[in-house]
């Protein structure tokens, strides 16, 4: 049996993934895995920067609009349902591509996800209403105290995965690293990995114009459609978070832009910082063709 091969595209917002992985796609003849987990999500068009109908049209996506708002989703179900999507495009091609920015749900395809605890919804409200009362500082000093190994490794400025680890460790009673043992599970594909390598202002740049061009394309009633529904997993999110404080008016149409350019620009570099981590992960400059990554590619799987 020959080879399989997984292409992971990865990168922060806005660096270009998309359409690299189209093209690969469109080469390779075979389909994409979505690793991003907000384009799940149904009728969250805009926010996501999710793929537009021209671009699902050019190569199959698999994990876009596969999910309502609100449905509980995590990385280890992601694990399951994309090997398993996997497998049945190994059947019929020797490639496939997967495109995303969420070191989490990349590497629970490429390596497996620790098993962790069920956690009862009366938990997660606990944690959540802990943040919302108390803010971010204290969510860090709860973690600091419950899992100080694991306080030394987290994005501080993440209360997502702040709260996540405060969930495991009220649910269990054990700290949130204890779940974190397991080596990298075997996998039936080889991986190869692929990124941009950004100057950082032309990919802030980049950022404040894609911002821009959400807002002229609608976010804000988007936005409000799903007001709603803003305590979900899926709208907790840098985003529609910052326009929901212009809803409420709390600031001003403005002022909520300029939030989502921050918080946008912030997470890319804290992206930039996870993936540069990875010497696995080979880069490419932005003005790089597609036949030299393709032709990088080949070579690869040669050697």
């Amino acid at each position: 049996m020959k080879d399989k091969f997984l292409i992971s595209i990865m990168g922060p917002t806005a660096s270009g993934k998309t359409n690299l992985a189209i093209q690969l796609a469109q080469y390779f003849n075979t389909e994409i895995i979505s690793a991003d987990s907000r384009q799940f999500y149904k009728g969250l068009d805009i926010g996501t920067a999710k793929p537009t109908e021209d671009e699902l049209a050019r190569a199959k996506h698999h994990f876009i609009d596969c999910l309502e708002v609100g449905t509980n989703y995590n990385a280890g179900q992601f694990e399951d349902d994309a090997l398993k999507t996997l497998d049945q495009i190994f059947e019929k091609n020797n490639f496939a591509i997967m495109v995303g920015g969420s070191g989490l749900y990349l590497n629970a395809v490429l390596f497996g996800i620790d098993p962790f605890p069920e956690i009862p919804r009366e938990i997660r409200l606990k944690a959540l209403n802990f943040y919302k009362e108390n803010g971010l500082q204290a969510l860090r000093d709860e973690l600091r105290i419950l899992d100080p190994v694991y306080f030394l490794e987290v994005d501080l400025d993440n209360p997502r995965r702040l709260m996540r680890a405060l969930e495991v460790c009220y649910a269990s009673d054990q700290p949130y690293s204890s779940f974190r043992n397991q080596g990298p599970q075997e996998r039936k594909f080889k991986s190869i990995k692929i990124a941009y390598q950004w100057d950082r202002k032309l990919l802030y740049e980049r950022i404040n114009m894609r911002v821009d061009d959400m807002i002229a394309k609608g976010l804000i009633a988007e936005a409000q459609k799903f007001s709603e529904l803003r305590e979900t997993t899926a709208l907790n999110t840098i985003g529609y978070k910052d326009i929901f404080q212009f809803l409420d008016g709390t600031v001003s149409k403005e002022e909520a832009i300029d939030l989502v350019k921050q918080n946008s620009r912030r997470y890319a570099k804290r992206q930039s910082t996870w993936f540069q981590k990875d010497a696995e992960i080979h880069w490419f400059s932005p003005l790089a063709q597609t036949k030299d990554i393709v032709q990088f590619i080949n070579k690869t799987i040669l050697n």
